[in-house]
C-alpha cells in the first residue's frame, strides 16, 4: 500500500532474528519506506539487511556517542530520518526486594537514559529549524507500564519514565513538526519470552485477562507502528495499548501462574 512511501525509518533493537524490531522493519520496507536497522549484533543486522534490502549500523544504546553515531549514520545512508523507532528492552523479572543496585543500574541504561539519548540524537535530525522535515518517535512500551505484574518493578519503572519523557518530546517539538507516541504490547510472542511461553499452561493463565481471547504478536504491534509513523496519524503524545484489551483487565497473579502450570503438568 506504500504508506511511508518516501519516508526514512531508523529501527533500534532488531539484532535478534525474527524480534520485533525485525517485524517491524520488514512492515515498514513492505509499505515504502527506507529503512536502517541497528543494534547490537552486526552479523544478525547484516544478515537481516541483506535479505531484506536495507541498511543497517551497530549501535550500544548504553554508550551515548554510539547512539550520536547512530544518528550520523542514518543521515548518511538515508538522507535523513523520518521515523524512529525504540524496540530494545529487557524482560527483567525479579522480586523487588531481590533486585541488586547492578541490575537496576543496567536496566536503566537500557530501558531509560538510553532511549533518552537515542530520542534526543533523532529530534535533534527530524526538527524543521536544523533542516529536517519533522517525523514520528516511537517508543515500544509494554502494557506493564500502566497495569501491574508482580515481580517486574524495574522493567515497569523504566518503561513508564521512558513513556513520559515521549510526553514530553510531544509537547515540546510538535511545533517543529515531530509526533511522539509509545505502544504497549501485552505479552508478546517474541524471542525474549520464548523460553517463558514454553512453559506448559503460562499462557492460559494470561489469556483470561485478554478481552480480545489471545496472546498478542510482533505483527499486531507492526501494523500500529505503520499508523503511527504514516502522515495519516493526527495524535502525539499517546500511549496505544495494542494488547487486545489486557489493560481492561490485568495481568494473572504469581500463585494464578503457578496453578496454571501445575494444572498443566498433571494432564
Amino acid at each position: 500500500m506504500a504508506r511511508l512511501d518516501g519516508k526514512r525509518a531508523v529501527i533500534l533493537g532488531a539484532s535478534s532474528p525474527d524480534n520485533m524490531g525485525q517485524h517491524i522493519a520488514t512492515r515498514f520496507l513492505a509499505e515504502g519506506a527506507q529503512v536502517l536497522v541497528s543494534g547490537r549484533k552486526g552479523d544478525v543486522l547484516a544478515d537481516f539487511a541483506g535479505a531484506h534490502g536495507c541498511a543497517w549500523t551497530t549501535c550500544d544504546l548504553t554508550d551515548e556517542q554510539s547512539v550520536d553515531a547512530l544518528g550520523d549514520a542514518a543521515v548518511a545512508e538515508l538522507g535523513g530520518i523520518d521515523i524512529a523507532v525504540n524496540a530494545t528492552g529487557w524482560g527483567l523479572l525479579k522480586p523487588f526486594l531481590d533486585t541488586t543496585h547492578d541490575e537496576l543500574m543496567a536496566i536503566t541504561m537500557l530501558q531509560f537514559a538510553g532511549p533518552f539519548h537515542f530520542y534526543q540524537a533523532m529530534v535533534r535530525r527530524m526538527v524543521r529549524s536544523a533542516g529536517g522535515r519533522g517525523g514520528s518517535i516511537l517508543q515500544i512500551s509494554s502494557a506493564t507500564a500502566t497495569i501491574m505484574l508482580n515481580d517486574h518493578a524495574a522493567y515497569m519503572g523504566t518503561k513508564a519514565g521512558a513513556d513520559h519523557v515521549i510526553r514530553c518530546i510531544a509537547h515540546e517539538f510538535g511545533a517543529e513538526g515531530v509526533r511522539a507516541n509509545s505502544i504497549s504490547p501485552g505479552l508478546t510472542e517474541t524471542p525474549m519470552t520464548a523460553e517463558a511461553m514454553s512453559v506448559p499452561g503460562l499462557s492460559e493463565a494470561f489469556l483470561a485477562g485478554y478481552p480480545l481471547g489471545r496472546i498478542g504478536t510482533s505483527d499486531d504491534i507492526a501494523a500500529a507502528a505503520v499508523f503511527l509513523a504514516s502522515d495519516e496519524c493526527f495524535m502525539t503524545g499517546e500511549n496505544l495499548q495494542v494488547n487486545g484489551g489486557l489493560t481492561l483487565r490485568r495481568n494473572p497473579t504469581n500463585a494464578e501462574i503457578a496453578a496454571a502450570v501445575a494444572a498443566a503438568a498433571q494432564t
